[in-house]
């Protein structure tokens, strides 16, 4: 799985950045291993220099294999509880999209004979 991290004028980017935001998508999105091609975050600050409520904000958008992109957000008061948000919540839509590809009938439970 590919992870490109994006980041507005206001989110100072890099090395330790990527790998931070690579380490919560690895450790929450694993179990998914080659069903998803790649993640890409875009990370901004909704308030840009001003500090006040929840203004971070962490979109990731996914692309399974097949299927068409999936996204989500997350708005924090800091830049890392967005993006432990965001995976989070990408995590269970992912879970919920390949669950119901496998189970025909969109249910999770099997069927009681």
């Amino acid at each position: 799985m590919q992870i490109q991290v994006n980041t507005d004028k206001t989110i100072q980017g890099g090395e330790r950045l990527t790998q931070f935001v690579t380490a919560a998508i690895d450790a929450k999105l694993h179990r998914f291993g080659g069903q998803i091609t790649r993640v890409e975050v875009h990370l901004s600050d909704e308030n840009g220099h001003k500090s006040h409520g929840n203004d971070k904000k962490c979109v990731l958008e996914a692309r399974p294999a097949g299927l068409p992109p999936v996204a989500v957000t997350h708005l924090s008061a800091t830049l890392d509880q967005a993006i432990h948000g965001a995976v989070e919540k990408l995590e269970r839509l992912l879970g919920n999209t390949f669950d119901h590809l496998h189970h025909p009938k969109g249910t999770t439970t099997p069927d009681i004979v």
